[in-house]
This record gives structure tokens, C-alpha cells and sequence, in this order.
């Protein structure tokens, strides 16, 4: 049996090597037994958490430990119950481990609604659309009845990628070995399998995913543990999503009145919290970052209001951006964060929206999608003019972004603070991420 004494030397020493505070994450021993080590952790660690006791462990165990311990200790180094006025901003570890990415993965995008695309991707019947979110692949469908589906993209067979891009298919045929499936997932053919034993069609469908629409967007939830097949009421998946913000949102013009434009992909090479960040600020980095759209902007009514999931930014519209008849922000933009990573700006005649999408620890995807009223659908002057002032303010973005990455990855910068008055909603994103990370 090991001593209690040579386990505490062995704990003593993990502890040294990854600075864990001592009181607050171990107890040695307890009244039944003086050779049982027991960590005091929270629940991070699923499907199976971090064993409550040990007995008996050598140094090579207790290794074993490492790799979730220390994300949970990275995890608490921000404390949501710190006043904003005192918080400290997450440390640079949360934008720089690939460890901790892969955290948010699980916990924070693979559970609950998560937007990935518009109606109008799929407006007819047999329209398709793939995407991916980490390492899940999925492809999007309406059948010959209208009913739209969602399937993992990856063949039963032998996991080939079933689908790519969009467009409009009949049936899925697998490029590898022909294996075809119908639009609602069931196995049509399976090629050349004569000889084969146990094996029933019934069982090898494509796998399906919950989908459900909201006003113009299609929502997926990449949860295993929710029956696939269930039928979601629109005011129900609206509740979910957005809480009591969904009546506010419908009422702010984002609905499907307006049609799709187009659409501009944009790579940046941060983590994607930083595209989060920088658009959570409440506009203080606007005057100094976008001359150009602050000219377009009454920024002294800059306002934000949050709300369970979401934080809603207003601000009235200001002076003409260009000096002339020229004015796509109108009198008043709205700017909804819907957590964790997808925005939704309604501003004059124009709604965009940016989904960000993790791509590592320090890089991410934007997808910007446009949206305009009808009556300006043949103005293409004030369109190109609009895209390009759009443009303009997401590349000065990006220089920030991919400029503030390079600092988060510097030894000179651990944790930063708010200004108070100013970035409520990035503290209130950052809570969200701790509760979702935590449980």
C-alpha cells in the first residue's frame, strides 16, 4: 500500500509543476482512511467525471488527471460572481489552448440551438446546403413534401463525406461506394453486399439531427441525448434560443420579410472569441477603429440591454457616412448577439448576418450573409455602395482581430479588465461561456 505521505509528495509535486492552489482543489485523507487522495472538482469532465477518490496511486496516475484537471483550473481563473467593476477579462489561455477549444466544443456548441443557415437555402423541394461545426459534418435538406431534415454528412459504410456544397439533389449518392439514401435518410441501396450477415437497412439510415426554423435562419442542435425525430414548435425553439428576447427580436424587422443578397466568407486567423469580443464592446471601438461608420452613428445613444441569451446593441443613426443622398444605416441599427456565436444586424433597409465559426484555437470562419428589403432589390448603385462600405468596416475588423490574437498570444499579457460603462455584453458573454463550460 502507499503511505499518505509519499501520495501528498506525489500531489505536492503535480501541484509545484501546474501552480494549483492547495486548499482550494485537494483534501488529503479523511476520518476512514489516511492513504486516499480526494479532488474537490467540479463536473467538467463528461460523459464520465473525475473519480471522487484514490487509493493507493502512484505518480503515473495521477498523471492521467492532468489534462482535464488543468482546464478546469483555467476555466475558474475567471469568476463570473465578480462585479463587472472588479471582474478581470478570461485569460489569454482561453483564446490560445487547443485543449480548451475542443472544451468548447463539447460543452458549449454541440448542446442547445445552434444557427446554420437561412430558409432560402432550401426554399424547394430536394435543395441541399453542408456544413461542419468542429468535427461534426452535416448536411441540410427539404424533401419532395417540403419537410426540411438534418443528417450527419458522413456515409454508413465506410464514413465517406456524402455531400458538398449546395445545390439540389434526388437522393445522396456516397462518391466512394455508391451507397444511396433518400432525402429523409433511409437507405435505398447498399452495393454489392451479397453475402453479408446481420445487417438490416432499417439500421444503417444516415443519422439524423434535430433541425427547426426561427423567422429566416434554420437552427440544428447537435445533442445526442434528444430524440432526433421530435417536431419543434416555432414559439417553443424561439424560447430556447433566444429566451425572453424573441418577441423583442421579431418586432426589431428580423423576420422574413426581406430576401437573400448574397453572401462573403471571411478567414480570420484569431481565436474566435475575438470576433466575439471586438462586437461586444458596445461601440468603443468604434470612433477610433470605423471613422467611417461612426460618421453614420449618434454614438452617445449607444445602448445595450441583456437578456438570458442574447445581448441586444441599439444606436440611432447619425450623419450621412458618404455627405450625400447616400445612407445605408438609416435611423436606427440594432445589433443582437445570439450566444455563442451568431449576430444579426438590422439597420435601414439591410439585415446581415456573421456566424463565427471555430476553425482552432487561433483561427476562425465569419460568414456574413446579406439581406435587403424589397423596394431596394434593383437599386444595384446603393447596393454596391453598401457592400463596399460593409466590407471596409469588416476589414478594419479583422486587423484589429488578428492584431489582438498576436498580444493574447504574447507572455507579456495574462488577463485585462471592462469599462464598466461600455462592455456589458462581452462580460455577459464571457458569463455564459463559464456557465456552459461548468455544467
Amino acid at each position: 500500500m502507499t503511505s499518505s505521505h509519499s501520495i501528498q509528495n506525489e500531489m505536492c509535486f503535480i501541484r509545484g509543476a501546474i501552480d494549483i492552489p492547495h486548499s482550494r482543489h485537494f483534501r488529503y485523507g479523511d476520518a476512514a482512511s489516511d492513504d486516499r487522495v480526494c479532488l474537490a472538482l467540479p463536473r467538467l469532465c463528461d460523459p464520465d467525471p473525475v473519480a471522487p477518490a484514490f487509493g493507493g496511486l502512484r505518480l503515473l496516475g495521477l498523471l492521467s488527471i492532468l489534462f482535464p484537471l488543468t482546464l478546469i483550473l483555467v476555466v475558474e481563473e475567471f469568476d463570473p460572481k465578480t462585479p463587472l467593476e472588479q471582474a478581470l477579462t478570461p485569460p489569454s489561455s482561453w483564446y490560445t489552448d487547443p485543449s480548451f477549444l475542443d472544451l468548447e466544443l463539447h460543452r458549449v456548441f454541440h448542446r442547445g440551438w445552434q444557427a446554420v443557415g437561412y430558409v432560402e437555402q432550401i426554399k424547394n423541394p430536394h435543395d441541399f446546403f453542408t456544413g461542419s461545426l468542429g468535427s461534426v459534418q452535416f448536411v441540410i435538406c427539404r424533401d419532395a413534401s417540403g419537410k426540411i431534415h438534418a443528417f450527419h454528412n458522413v456515409c454508413r459504410h465506410h464514413a465517406s463525406l456524402l455531400a458538398s456544397g449546395s445545390g439540389q439533389k434526388s437522393c445522396f449518392v456516397c462518391p466512394y461506394h455508391g451507397w444511396t439514401y433518400g432525402l429523409d435518410g433511409v437507405l435505398l441501396k447498399a452495393t454489392r453486399i451479397s453475402g453479408i450477415q446481420n445487417f438490416s437497412v432499417d439500421e444503417f439510415g444516415l443519422i439524423p439531427l434535430q433541425v427547426a426554423t426561427w423567422g429566416p435562419f434554420i437552427l440544428v442542435n447537435f445533442d445526442k441525448n434528444i430524440c432526433s425525430q421530435q417536431q419543434f414548435d416555432t414559439k417553443v425553439v424561439g424560447n430556447e434560443w433566444l429566451g425572453s428576447c424573441s418577441d423583442i427580436l421579431g418586432a426589431s424587422g428580423i423576420d422574413s420579410s426581406l430576401s437573400f443578397l448574397c453572401r462573403h466568407v471571411y478567414t480570420l486567423r484569431c481565436n474566435w472569441k475575438v470576433f466575439c469580443d471586438n462586437y461586444l464592446d458596445g461601440g468603443y471601438h468604434v470612433p477610433y477603429a470605423h471613422k467611417g461608420l461612426a460618421s453614420g452613428l449618434n454614438l452617445e445613444s449607444y445602448a445595450t440591454t441583456m437578456f438570458e441569451k442574447v445581448s441586444l446593441q441599439t444606436c440611432d443613426g447619425g450623419s450621412m457616412e458618404q455627405g450625400d443622398d447616400f445612407d445605408r444605416l438609416g435611423s436606427k441599427a440594432t445589433y443582437a448577439f445570439i450566444f455563442p456565436n451568431f449576430m444579426v444586424n438590422r439597420y435601414g433597409p439591410w439585415m446581415d448576418t456573421n456566424l463565427v465559426l471555430p476553425l482552432g484555437p487561433n483561427e476562425c470562419q465569419v460568414i456574413f450573409d446579406y439581406f435587403l428589403e424589397a423596394a431596394f432589390m434593383d437599386d444595384k448603385d446603393f447596393i454596391e455602395k453598401s457592400l463596399e462600405e460593409s466590407k471596409r468596416v469588416q476589414m478594419e475588423d479583422i486587423v484589429l482581430c488578428e492584431g489582438i490574437q498576436k498580444g493574447l498570444e504574447s507572455p507579456a499579457y495574462r488577463s485585462g479588465r471592462y469599462a464598466p460603462t461600455v462592455e456589458k455584453a462581452m462580460h455577459h458573454f464571457h458569463c455564459l461561456l463559464h456557465e456552459n463550460l461548468v455544467t
